[in-house]
């Protein structure tokens, strides 16, 4: 881009927990552009998630953002191009990109799950990532294995 970096977008909170978080995470789920049915599956996700883990004193919106953050990556590996040979150089994420990344995983493996209605997968596989199982979090561990793996490339940093 020749004029800089464009503006960074603010994005509203939702209507009901007024959190910006829970908006992100539901533009992440949408699909062709339906907003209010991936808000409709956000919130039935999370209330079956109320109903599932009534024995801890924490409101479902905590036992979710506790699940985000079991999976959220410190470190990943990105490709790097040296004389000829490609070495995986493990690099800090930047918390931006860490969200994204944790949102996007925890999606993902709620739609790799079998049958059911999109709500119900969600709301197990937040359950899994809240008791740091499931395949979102298996994903976390797998890249930090691999930047553990990668550790005497670390001196390949990019420069920028």
């Amino acid at each position: 881009m020749r004029k800089g970096s464009p503006k960074k977008r603010y994005i509203l909170p939702d209507p009901k927990f007024n959190n910006s978080v829970v908006t992100k995470f539901v533009n992440n789920m949408m699909k062709n552009g339906k907003k209010n049915k991936s808000f409709q599956i956000f919130y039935d996700a999370l209330d079956i998630v109320g109903e599932k883990i009534k024995e801890e004193d924490k409101t479902p919106l905590e036992i979710w953002q506790k699940a985000l953050e079991n999976v959220t990556p410190a470190v990943e590996v990105k490709s790097r191009r040296i004389g000829g040979a490609t070495f995986q150089v493990p690099i800090e994420v930047r918390p931006d990109r860490k969200m994204a990344i944790c949102m996007k995983n925890l999606i993902l493996y709620a739609r790799k799950r079998k049958g059911k209605a999109m709500s119900q997968r969600l709301a197990e596989e937040i359950i899994a990532a809240y008791k740091e199982e499931g395949g979102a979090f298996k994903r976390k561990e797998e890249i930090h294995r691999m930047a553990d793996a990668n550790k005497a490339f670390a001196h390949f940093k990019s420069r920028s």
